[in-house]
């Protein structure tokens, strides 16, 4: 008998506590229409596009915001889950003793002992009336797709960012070999200028100002590598590789966009995450609302019981063991502290602050895209300024070496008319970088929408 107890209890015990869960496989990032491939590859740069797709693979950003939707999702399903009946079952198996204390007038019970068995199912539901829990839900439903506008948001500026590291750093390696030359240059002059200084053509203040500007220019070039091999942990950084080699194009072979439109609609904005997200904060602060307003009504509880009740287990399954309850459970709070008109005027107030958060989002929007269009513009104007310059310097340094090639310019004059050339040369790579990085910025603005296309879409 004694191990048909010990089997019993078991038994019960493998009800009450449900098997572990199998753990699932890894959440990855899972929504790559958000980084806008074609898009990107308007820059005709294949390293670029390739890069981007190693970021939507690897990025731990990436991966997480695709695990806070999920964790979103599984809240919504709780929430849900409060809509439908509870039914539970809760066995016991105890011995009950009692002593010869009992009594019942001039009846007196002797003590005793028995076991008894108790197998009920129990179900209640509370009756959704006033649509509380559905509001609960809907609420619910906001939430997730707050969390799904952050995940697009994190794409976005995740692909952007990288995007401009990337820019940069094929500005920093162009950089690097300009100022090598520049260098390379400025070594010949402060030899030919010590030249000079020793036959008594020039003074010592001469041949030491030379020698300064080389020093100049070597600091440059260290700067110019940290800022290369900081880019380049950078972006190791956001594909989540230590040793990852940053594959990259050449400048030459930079393609600069051209013809995106001057001007946008304000109606851009609709299609941020930031504007989207304060949308369905709105929404969610809404519903909260109607729920503090219907806490103050009476909840109506259906709830049952069925099962069995034995004191020996041979009667365990008799019809005299067999046991059945229901009803319903009306509840109202008559005082509760003040505690449901304050959460009540909280989330007014807590809608009336996402309503002005809304308002904010549209200038913020409308400022951003302003001020992307701005850049753009202006980055455009300097790169076509820097780029005449350019021109008009290379003719400089051309009538210098043919100055040079009929004997009326020394070689030094070739050497100062080359080392200008160089410096108008990093300005004119500045600027078309600058150029493609604002409009990865004005992409990023605009909600990353593709800019040729952003005025049909609206």
């Amino acid at each position: 008998m004694k191990k048909f107890f010990i089997i019993a209890l078991l038994i019960t015990a493998a009800i009450q506590f449900p098997a572990f869960a199998k753990t699932s496989q890894p959440v990855m990032a899972n929504h790559i229409e958000y980084i806008n491939l074609s898009w990107w590859e308007k820059y005709k740069d294949e390293y670029l596009t390739k890069n981007l797709l190693k970021l939507y693979e690897n990025n731990y950003d990436l991966k997480n915001a695709a695990l806070k939707v999920k964790e979103n999702e599984q809240a919504v399903k709780i929430q849900f889950a409060n809509e439908l009946p509870q039914i539970g079952l809760s066995g016991q198996l105890y011995r009950d003793m009692r002593s010869s204390m009992q009594q019942f007038g001039s009846m007196q019970i002797p003590s005793y002992a028995q076991y008894n068995y108790y197998l009920p199912i129990t179900a209640s539901y509370e009756v959704d009336i006033w649509g509380t829990n559905r509001l609960r839900t809907k609420s619910m439903k906001q939430q997730l797709e707050i969390v799904k506008q952050a995940e697009r948001a994190t794409y976005i500026a995740l692909a952007s960012d990288f995007a401009a590291d990337y820019f940069n750093l094929i500005r920093a390696d162009e950089f690097l070999k300009i100022q090598n030359e520049l260098i390379k240059t400025q070594e010949e002059i402060v030899s030919k200028v010590k030249d000079k200084y020793d036959i008594g053509l020039c003074t010592i203040n001469d041949l030491l100002s030379e020698q300064r500007l080389l020093t100049t220019l070597k600091e440059e070039r260290n700067r110019h590598l940290k800022t290369r091999d900081v880019l380049i942990d950078t972006m190791r950084v956001y594909l989540a590789n230590s040793s990852e080699n940053i594959e990259r194009n050449s400048y030459n072979n930079v393609v600069l966009l051209t013809g995106i439109p001057p001007e946008f609609s304000t109606s851009v904005v609709e299609n941020r995450p930031d504007f989207l997200q304060e949308e369905a904060n709105i929404k969610r602060i809404g519903f909260d609302v109607k729920v503090a307003r219907r806490e103050f009504l009476p909840k109506f509880i259906i709830f049952g019981q069925i099962g069995l009740n034995a004191y020996h287990l041979d009667t365990l399954f008799n019809s005299a063991s067999q046991m059945f309850s229901a009803g319903v459970l009306p509840s109202i709070d008559l005082f509760s502290g003040g505690r449901k008109i304050a959460m009540l005027k909280l989330k007014k107030f807590q809608y009336e602050e996402a309503l002005n958060d809304y308002q904010k989002a549209i200038l913020t929007g409308i400022k951003d895209i302003n001020s992307g269009l701005v850049e753009y513009k202006e980055a455009q104007e300097n790169y076509k300024e820097s780029s005449d310059r350019l021109k008009m310097q290379n003719q400089t340094y051309s009538l210098a070496r043919d100055k040079q090639e009929i004997g009326s310019a020394s070689d030094l004059d070739l050497l100062y008319a080359k080392e200008a050339y160089l410096m108008v040369r990093k300005d004119e790579v500045s600027n078309k970088i600058n150029s493609l990085i604002s409009t990865i910025g004005l992409f990023k603005a605009a909600g990353g929408v593709d800019l040729y296309k952003i005025n049909e879409n609206i």
